[in-house]
């Protein structure tokens, strides 16, 4: 009786494991209230000093890391709204820049993003040592500028996943 005891014990233990879940959802909103969004775990947030595009600006990135992949939203307040809308090109392409990855278009032929327009990305490159594809979006919202991006093994980000966060995402 006492292996059987601990033979269901063991066996409810592992059954338990199997029950948690991967991605814990969970809705977050910014500590200033510019956005909220669906996070697959619980996010960490940092600030530091950037140029996008010549602006020099504090960007705040809030992300959650789930089997390697990484689920970030970026913002940052561009003096004016114009500006905003000007610096998403240049958002886009140093995280392009970041992986080694080439660009497929997403800015118009005159260097800036329409107004109102919102720059998509999905591409493939090179980071810790193996390739890893970034999917996101870029968009203004008044002076505020976002990036909404997830990174990681191509393999390894279900595209379910990802389309879950990206699409909860809401600027405020």
């Amino acid at each position: 009786m006492h292996i059987k005891q601990r033979f269901l014990v063991s066996l409810s233990a592992l059954l338990l494991a199997g029950c948690s879940p991967t991605y814990n959802w969970r809705d977050y909103t910014s500590a200033d209230g510019a956005f909220k969004v669906l996070f697959p775990a619980k996010p960490a947030t940092h600030t530091r000093a950037i140029d996008l595009g010549g602006i020099q600006v504090d960007m705040t990135m809030t992300a959650a890391e789930v089997e390697g992949s990484t689920f970030a939203v970026g913002t940052a307040v561009a003096p004016d709204a114009a500006l905003a809308q000007a610096t998403l090109p240049a958002m886009r392409q140093a995280l392009l820049r970041n992986i080694g990855a080439g660009d497929a278009g997403g800015k118009n032929e005159s260097g800036t993003a329409p107004a109102g327009a919102t720059l998509d990305v999905d591409a493939v490159g090179k980071g810790n040592g193996g390739p890893v594809r970034l999917v996101g979006r870029f968009l203004a919202k008044g002076t505020r500028v976002y990036q909404v991006v997830v990174l990681g093994k191509p393999g390894a980000m279900p595209p379910e996943q990802t389309e879950q966060f990206l699409s909860s995402f809401k600027p405020q």
